[in-house]
């Protein structure tokens, strides 16, 4: 039960650690693996913040998925909680942050034709007016 747990918990900070890389809030992220990686050793801080520098690299050329990375953290994570169970109420708090700076939309949309499609003006291949997923 308490492996399942800490297994949710490294999770939910692992998906938002791609978040933050996603969303280009690097500062934001260095600042929170920090507070997360400070009840281990000098070295483990250091791994872990080359990590995010290399990750955030790795997927913004497009080398490495989202899904990947979030696998690749939550092990990390999962690892790190067993060595160091002392953080896991930051590790906790920060699988429960919202603040990763947004949303992230990609993709693209063609509309052939002159007026408003779905309720939204739109101009090329972009949309205007709508929150959230764009077509």
């Amino acid at each position: 039960m308490l492996e399942d747990v800490a297994i949710a918990i490294s999770t939910g900070a692992a998906g938002n650690i791609v978040a933050y890389m996603l969303n280009d809030q690097m500062d934001a992220l260095r600042a929170q693996v920090a507070k997360i990686f400070r009840h281990g050793t000098g070295q483990e801080r250091e791994m872990a913040l080359q990590a995010i520098e290399r990750d955030a690299n790795a997927l913004s050329e497009h080398n490495v998925t989202r899904a990947i990375l979030t696998n690749q953290w939550s092990n990390i994570l999962l690892s790190y909680l067993t060595d160091h169970p002392e953080a896991r109420a930051d590790v906790e708090s920060f699988a429960s942050s919202q603040d990763t700076g947004g949303t992230v939309n990609i993709g693209s949309q063609i509309h052939i034709g002159i007026g408003p499609q779905n309720g939204r003006d739109h101009i090329g291949n972009v949309s205007f007016g709508g929150a959230g997923r764009n077509g």
